[in-house]
Parts: structure tokens; C-alpha cells; sequence
């Protein structure tokens, strides 16, 4: 692949996670976006479906994992990294979807900022912010 493809391929992948950000409203279910985006802090947790809320929430993050794992796949071409990477994010899910639920089923005021910040790491792709950096580490050491 020559560098004019695989540029206007990072660029569309990559396009594709800001769309599914601004359009977050349109695509998915979630009440804790308006929720944290106001002083939430002082108020209660929203009313939420837990099943559909953990069902869009899932679907993001696969969303999120597919466009990285191939953003991942452009950059390096090596399929070991995509190996690498999907069990990190399948073991990720696995763990950030259980804390999520007990911040979903058991909200308290005290702690909204942590499930704040933990939620990111679901609805954003932060993993693949942290594996870029670190697979180029690794690839200029080995």
C-alpha cells in the first residue's frame, strides 16, 4: 500500500470515530451524556434502562474497536499487533463493562467522577490512544 492510500485511509478511519462522536446523540442511548455534561456533581442519576443502556454502550465500544483495530492494522501490517490488541480490548471490555454496571446499578454522588472518567475509556477509543505510541515504541526496539 503506498503512502497516498494508506493516509487517505487513516484519514477516513479515523473520520469515522469523529462521527460517531459528534452523532453520539443520534446513534445511541445514553442519558449520561446530557448527565455529565451538566453539573452533575449535585444532582441524581438519570432514569435509564440498564439492558438497553449496557446494549448501545457495547455497541460503541465494538464500534470504536473495530475502527481502531483497522486504524492499528494501516499503520503496522502486522497481524500479531491486531492479535495483541484484541485481546486487550476484549479483557478491557470485559472488566470496564462490570465496573460500569455497578456505577449503573448502584449510582452515588461521591462517585460520579470516577464513573465519569472510567465510562470514557467505553464510549471513547483512549485504548487505541495508548496502544499507537506504544506499538511504534515497540517496533523501535525490536
Amino acid at each position: 500500500m503506498n503512502n497516498t492510500t494508506k493516509y487517505i485511509l487513516l484519514f477516513v478511519l479515523f473520520g469515522m470515530l469523529v462521527l460517531i462522536r459528534v452523532f453520539e446523540n443520534e446513534l445511541f442511548y445514553d442519558p449520561y451524556l446530557t448527565f455529565f455534561q451538566n453539573d452533575y456533581l449535585y444532582i441524581d442519576s438519570p432514569r435509564r434502562e440498564v439492558f438497553k443502556l449496557t446494549a448501545f454502550t457495547s455497541l460503541r465500544y465494538i464500534l470504536n474497536t473495530m475502527i481502531s483495530l483497522a486504524i492499528l492494522y494501516v499503520v503496522y501490517k502486522d497481524i500479531s499487533i491486531i492479535k495483541f490488541s484484541s485481546l486487550v480490548y476484549t479483557f478491557s471490555f470485559v472488566v470496564l463493562i462490570f465496573i460500569y454496571l455497578y456505577f449503573v446499578v448502584n449510582p452515588k454522588q461521591e462517585q460520579y467522577y470516577l464513573f465519569f472518567n472510567m465510562r470514557r475509556f467505553l464510549i471513547q477509543p483512549i485504548i487505541l490512544l495508548v496502544l499507537l505510541p506504544a506499538f511504534y515504541y515497540y517496533k523501535l526496539k525490536h
